[in-house]
């Protein structure tokens, strides 16, 4: 590679670095935190079949503007201090979500300490299961 055009072009190498960087590391980061994903038709086999909770880590907004049906809600920021609420799911599957699956990976991190053994995030969130035409509630 041209030494000079290294020069010339260091902002646009960057940029292009920094780019690629954000666009895999949803991806890098469930699997350096141990963090397993599913996909929409895995999580509709875990409801269905196991009774896995499903568990919105999205904020209010978010979960009022649409949700799974039967989806348990806590915010991200508050799992800590109401892991409590979760603890007669412990023994069963708990798939969590967010929009895009960013945020589930850190609460499933965070159930993995607290104690939860089978605990996996939807891949890709809610916007995953809307573009899979599963159905969604709307508060009213």
């Amino acid at each position: 590679m041209d030494i000079q055009f290294v020069m010339n072009n260091i902002w646009l190498i960057l940029l292009a670095v920094v780019s690629g960087t954000m666009l895999v590391w949803p991806l890098i980061r469930g699997r350096i935190a141990g963090v397993p994903e599913v996909d929409t038709v895995e999580a509709v086999n875990l409801i269905n079949h196991q009774e896995a909770l499903l568990l919105d880590v999205r904020e209010d907004s978010e979960y009022e503007s649409g949700h799974i049906p039967n989806s348990k809600h806590i915010p991200a920021g508050r799992i800590g201090e109401r892991v409590r609420e979760l603890e007669k799911y412990k023994n069963r599957p708990v798939l969590v979500l967010c929009r895009s699956g960013n945020r589930s990976t850190a609460a499933c991190s965070m159930l993995k300490k607290q104690g939860f053994g089978d605990v996996r995030s939807l891949r890709g969130g809610i916007e995953a299961w809307q573009q899979a035409s599963l159905p969604v509630k709307r508060k009213k």
